[in-house]
């Protein structure tokens, strides 16, 4: 592959986003988040950086931006609690990182990627999670740093129409990033605040490796958002990948494909997929998914809805 060549995928979630659903605030709001989160990833990928940080970047501005079901701004649980998950993986070694439930850590994708980087393991949860991060010595806030009026609502509307489980505006604000460096290598960054008014210590796609989120150079990088428990009983992410390195299919078709399947089993969300060649595609089968793409051939692309 020449060496010039990068590329970076984003998402801010799939979900029931139709036109006229949001209001104009929350579709301006959501493209200015989406392209900070562009710009901030493929400002690295330009000058030749990697494709890791590149994720980690991208994902961290979407973070820190309310619009989005990821770090400020997360969706609350059934007792009105903020729990972070996230995930990381690089492409070139398959090394992976993952946290579920922390409480205290400013940005997610950080926890994830300092399990990876500085611990023997994959995966940390809640109180252990959180006490690496301290010990990493990551920024910590407070809990309520991750709380915002809006999702509070949700909640609350959640329960007074005794809707146990579900997201009430189906909208899974999972934020996720991929993206292939100009050395060929691909990596992958899911973070999220899972669904509102989830219970009993639930724990979605999202920080499991092969479910929400996967990276391999001998075929792609998928970060995934939608109905969770769908995704980890076909472990779509690590599906695709598969598909894509056994079977040859092109990006388009493998993710196509499984999203497909994942709708026959009555599930719905969608997928961001990069390639070592450069390639990408988005597949989701909901009415929107918040997305964008940007390019080394200078492509800067920003949608919601479903028909953009």
């Amino acid at each position: 592959m020449p060496e010039h060549i990068w590329t970076l995928a984003i998402h801010g979630g799939a979900g029931g986003m139709a036109r006229g659903k949001l209001s104009v605030e929350q579709d301006a709001g959501a493209r200015a988040g989406l392209t900070q989160s562009l710009e901030a990833g493929s400002a690295i990928l330009a000058r030749g950086g990697n494709a890791l940080d590149a994720v980690a970047a991208a994902v961290m501005e979407l973070e820190d931006d309310p619009h989005f079901n990821a770090g400020r701004g997360a969706v609350f649980t059934y007792k009105g609690i903020n729990e972070l998950d996230a995930s990381v993986m690089d492409g070139k070694t398959r090394d992976a990182g993952a946290v579920t439930g922390a409480r205290y850590t400013k940005n997610p994708v950080l926890l994830a990627r300092a399990v990876m980087e500085h611990s023997p393991h994959v995966m940390l949860s809640r109180d252990g999670a959180d006490a690496f991060s301290r010990e990493q010595g990551l920024e910590q806030v407070e809990p309520n740093y991750f709380a915002t009026p809006e999702r509070w609502r949700q909640l609350e509307e959640l329960k007074a129409n005794k809707l146990d489980y579900y997201d009430i505006d189906m909208k899974y604000g999972t934020v996720g990033a991929v993206a292939v460096d100009q050395h060929g290598n691909v990596a992958a960054a899911t973070s999220s605040g899972g669904l509102t008014g989830k219970r009993w210590g639930r724990i979605g796609d999202s920080p499991i490796i092969g479910a929400g989120n996967y990276a391999d150079n001998r075929a792609c990088a998928v970060s995934a958002t939608g109905a969770g428990e769908f995704f980890i009983r076909l472990g779509v992410a690590h599906e695709i990948s598969a598909r894509m390195r056994m079977l040859g299919e092109d990006a388009k078709l493998a993710a196509d494909h499984v999203i497909n399947e994942l709708g026959q089993l009555g599930g719905t969300g969608g997928v961001i997929v990069t390639a070592p060649d450069g390639t990408s595609t988005f597949s989701f089968n909901t009415p929107g998914m918040y997305r964008g793409r940007a390019t080394s051939d200078g492509e800067k692309y920003v949608a919601i809805y479903g028909d953009e």
